[in-house]
């Protein structure tokens, strides 16, 4: 679909195409938005995650500035061959390698590649959810508030919903629904699998879902599950919390930076864990949680990246 915004304030957008083969998309437009960049020569380039990093090299040569923001390890996703996992592990080193500035959501994964001098940490925003009385949409999808569990997220093995649904299939309290709202971009065996896998417990799958039925599904619900394997920081977590809902996360390190109460842990990849886990939530009283959502604010992460831009832009 071709983007009909032609300018924001003082955004140009510019539109190229691409192509819908899945696992090259990226790279095809990457390519194209470097070739833009060597024409257009703007003063800092800004590459997001390690993927698009490849081209960092060529951009350098053109004498640009580059500004790389390390979103996650995709090359720890489970739906890569070998040879894209090779493919996305040089991508790192070279944009690790040549960019001016590396922008980390992690300070784990900042620390992991070196916690070089050009390293900076600067958390993800997340949009505050308002609070919303209806409950017209849940009532839709045959739930009631604060009866549900929720997960949100693309339909991709690192996700861990298979393991979440397993979890929930073996409950002592079966009291509450399971929710996951998400789909994935491209009908993957996983994703067959998933949603029938869903149908056989009753899940309830709403596919992607957006503005005032997103907001309903997460303030309604008694619950927020993230039972992901990888994350690079995990924002559907970090929009529950702008709820002040309850949480139940897995123990990588990405969720663990954002300090939760330790009993809103279980062990990753471990159905044993989640089961005991979620029982235990969901036999105590699901009452709001109040979270310091301070670091995660859109105003100070701007502030914080127009001060990256301004120091490169010295040099």
């Amino acid at each position: 679909m071709v983007n009909k915004i032609k300018k924001f304030d003082n955004i140009n957008f510019i539109d190229l195409p691409s192509t819908r083969i899945p696992g090259f998309e990226a790279f095809y437009h990457s390519f194209l938005a470097a070739i833009v960049c060597l024409f257009k020569r703007p003063d800092i380039v800004h590459v997001h995650n390690i993927g698009p990093g490849f081209f960092i090299p060529l951009l350098k040569l053109a004498g640009l500035k580059i500004i790389l923001t390390y979103h996650s390890p995709n090359y720890e996703h489970v739906k890569w061959s070998e040879f894209t996992r090779h493919f996305l592990k040089y991508s790192e080193f070279l944009s690790v390698k040549f960019s001016d500035k590396v922008i980390f959501v992690s300070s784990y994964q900042k620390e992991k590649l070196g916690n070089k001098e050009n390293f900076i940490n600067i958390n993800n925003g997340v949009r505050l959810i308002p609070p919303v009385n209806s409950d017209d949409y849940i009532k839709e999808l045959g739930l009631q508030k604060k009866k549900y569990i929720l997960a949100v997220g693309r339909f991709v093995e690192e996700k861990g919903f298979d393991l979440l649904i397993n979890a929930y299939s073996n409950l002592k309290n079966r009291g509450f629904h399971l929710v996951i709202a998400g789909d994935s971009d491209h009908e993957t065996a996983y994703s067959a699998r998933l949603k029938k896998l869903a149908k056989i417990h009753n899940i309830v799958l709403p596919g992607f879902v957006r503005g005032e039925k997103l907001q309903q599904l997460y303030v309604h619900s008694g619950l927020f599950v993230l039972p992901s394997y990888n994350e690079g920081q995990p924002l559907s977590l970090l929009e529950a919390m702008s709820c002040n809902l309850s949480v139940l996360a897995s123990d990588i390190p990405a969720n663990l930076q954002v300090s939760l109460p330790e009993d809103s842990y279980f062990t990753s990849g471990d159905e044993v864990s989640l089961i005991e886990k979620l029982d235990q939530k969901l036999q105590s009283e699901l009452n709001e949680v109040s979270y310091d959502m301070t670091q995660y604010n859109w105003n100070h992460i701007a502030i914080q990246t127009k001060e990256v831009y301004e120091q490169l832009l010295k040099k």
